[in-house]
């Protein structure tokens, strides 16, 4: 589904991606990991457009996406979800979902206002709320509905339980799990270990713009992750030092 080869990408004169390989396929969750500042969201900028690489390819559905403009990359197929949310507030719960709608593809059934509230029921209660006055967790949930409105093969999350109340996370962690069921592919970058190891198949490690390790999160749930990345005592996130 997605091939990401060669990669680097980075702000300017400042590089952060230092040649970034991995592979997703079709209906696997995979995630990032690494601590602030390791690449993840560039990473996930790269993907959808937002960030032009340097060098590298990026393949999806077969074909090379890589330096593409983003609405391009989302008709394709290929959508996002930005760690900052970017709902519109001023608008209501429905009328943000309308404003993500696209066409089914794939043969696929299309995701309905009314399925997404059955995925978040949160928002069926909020329907009618416009996107300022919602929590958090709530507008993260809005967020992700709102990407799925465009029915995407692929869905980049970029720290989906950051900031988030523990409620809130395992509803994520829900949704997450209903969305592979329904044959999504995922790509997430998280900090939290526990979280991702909930969610996803794969894990592969940023450090310094390079991928420092990748396997099952099998792997992962053994110690491997925390007893080499210096994962913090609580075990939430990957620490500073």
């Amino acid at each position: 589904m997605l091939r990401v080869e060669a990669l680097h990408a980075g702000y300017g004169r400042a590089r952060i991606l230092q040649g970034v390989d991995f592979a997703l396929a079709a209906g696997e969750v995979m995630v990032l990991l690494g601590r602030n500042g390791a690449g993840k969201s560039t990473t996930l900028k790269s993907v959808i457009g937002l960030i032009r690489p340097s060098t590298g390819r990026i393949v999806f559905a077969g074909a090379d996406i890589a330096g593409q403009v983003p609405y391009r990359i989302a008709r394709a197929g290929l959508g996002y979800v930005p760690e900052e949310r970017r709902i519109f507030t001023d608008l209501t719960v429905l009328e943000n979902l309308e404003v993500g709608r696209q066409p089914a593809r794939d043969g696929r059934a299309a995701w309905t206002i009314e399925r997404l509230f059955a995925l978040f029921p949160n928002l069926a209660e909020l329907r009618h709320r416009p996107g300022g006055r919602m929590s958090g967790g709530e507008q993260q949930m809005l967020s992700i509905a709102r990407t799925l409105m465009g029915n995407p093969s692929l869905i980049l999350l970029d720290e989906p339980s950051e900031g988030l109340a523990p409620i809130i996370v395992e509803q994520m962690a829900h949704a997450i799990a209903a969305m592979k069921a329904e044959g999504v592919t995922i790509l997430l970058a998280e900090q939290n270990l526990h979280f991702a190891a909930r969610v996803a198949d794969r894990a592969a490690v940023l450090e310094k713009g390079r991928i420092a390790w990748r396997g099952t999160m099998a792997d992962a749930r053994e110690g491997t992750l925390a007893a080499n990345l210096g994962l913090d005592a609580a075990g939430q996130g990957f620490s500073i030092a």
